[in-house]
C-alpha cells in the first residue's frame, strides 16, 4: 500500500531490467508482494507511456508513477509507494531513445534511473556502431555528472549500466576481457563515471569486492543456475552524502529462475531517509 517516508525511516529502492513489463507483470507482482520495496526502478520496459500498465501498479499499492516508454525497445519507469516529484530526463548522445528518468524522493533524494546501451556483440567502434554509441553514452554521463558535482548532494543512480567493472563481477575475467560489458575501455569509462561524482557502489559497500556477484545470466545457457556464468550489470550508486545512511543491499537471484523470467535479477538497496 502507498505510504509516506519521513526522516529516519528506511527507504528501500529496487532496480530491475524487466525485459518487457507487460510480459512479466506477474513476476513484478510476485516481487513487490514478497519484498515490498518503496521504490522500483524498471528498465527495458518495452511499452509506450500509453501502454504501460500503470493501473496494475496502482492496484498493487504503487500509485506514484514516472514513465518514459518506447514501443518495443528501451524505456524506463519509476513506480513508488512514496511520493515522487519533478520528473525530468536527459536525452543522451543526441538520441531520443528513452534511457533515463529522474525524480525527487522524500528527504531531498534525487533519483536517476538509467538504461545504458548494451553495445552489441563486437567491441570495435569501427565495425559496430552500437559499441560506439555505448562508449559515447558512458562518457557523456561522466561529463554531465562532473559538471553538476556537489559534495552535499543526496543522489542515487540506479539501473542496468551494462558494464561489469570488477574481475569478480564476471564469471571469468580472462574469458570476458574481449566480450562487450567487461572490456578494458568500458571499465575505464565506468571508473570515469564513478569518479565524476565520487559515487559509492552501494552493493559492494556490503559485499566485498573479493566475492563473486552477478545480476545477469544469459538466456543462452540451458541451466543458468548450475553454469553460473553471470555478470553484474545492474548497479545502485549513492553520492558520499548518503554513504553513512546505507543500511543493506541484496541481489534477488531467485527471481532469475521464475517462470518467464527476465535475464536480470532485481537489486535492492535500503537507506535511511535524510532529514
Amino acid at each position: 500500500m502507498a505510504k509516506t517516508a519521513s526522516p529516519g525511516d528506511k527507504l528501500a529502492i529496487a532496480t530491475w531490467n524487466i525485459n518487457s513489463v507487460r510480459l512479466r507483470i506477474g513476476n513484478v507482482r510476485r516481487f513487490l508482494q514478497r519484498f515490498s520495496p518503496d521504490v522500483l526502478c524498471l528498465q527495458e520496459i518495452k511499452a509506450t507511456d500509453q501502454d504501460f500498465p500503470g493501473a496494475r501498479f496502482i492496484d498493487m499499492g504503487y500509485p506514484h508513477l514516472a514513465v518514459r516508454g518506447e514501443k518495443g525497445y528501451n524505456g524506463v519507469a519509476v513506480v513508488s509507494r512514496v511520493p515522487i516529484e519533478n520528473m525530468r530526463f536527459e536525452n543522451w548522445v543526441e538520441k531520443v531513445d528513452r534511457r533515463h528518468v529522474t525524480v525527487d524522493l522524500p528527504g531531498g533524494i534525487e533519483l536517476h534511473n538509467f538504461y545504458v546501451p548494451a553495445g552489441g556483440d563486437v567491441p570495435d567502434i569501427a565495425a559496430n556502431p552500437k559499441f560506439e554509441h555505448k562508449l559515447k553514452f558512458l562518457d557523456e554521463m561522466a561529463r554531465w555528472f562532473a559538471g553538476r558535482r556537489d559534495d552535499t548532494a543526496k543522489r542515487v543512480l540506479v539501473g542496468d549500466l551494462n558494464v561489469a567493472p570488477l574481475e569478480t563481477d564476471v564469471w571469468s575475467h580472462k574469458s570476458l576481457l574481449k566480450v562487450v560489458s567487461h572490456t578494458p575501455v568500458e571499465v575505464d569509462l565506468m571508473n570515469k563515471l564513478m569518479a565524476s561524482h565520487d559515487w559509492v557502489d552501494a552493493v559492494r559497500h556490503f559485499v566485498p569486492a573479493s566475492e563473486k556477484l552477478y545480476t545477469w545470466w544469459s538466456y543462452r545457457s540451458p541451466d543458468w543456475d548450475k553454469a553460473d556464468k553471470g555478470r553484474r550489470l545492474d548497479h545502485v550508486w549513492v553520492t558520499p552524502a548518503l554513504k553513512p545512511r546505507l543500511k543493506s543491499a541484496q541481489v534477488v537471484r531467485p527471481a532469475r529462475g521464475w517462470q518467464t523470467a527476465s535475464d536480470h535479477a532485481p537489486v535492492i538497496v535500503t537507506i535511511d531517509v535524510p532529514s
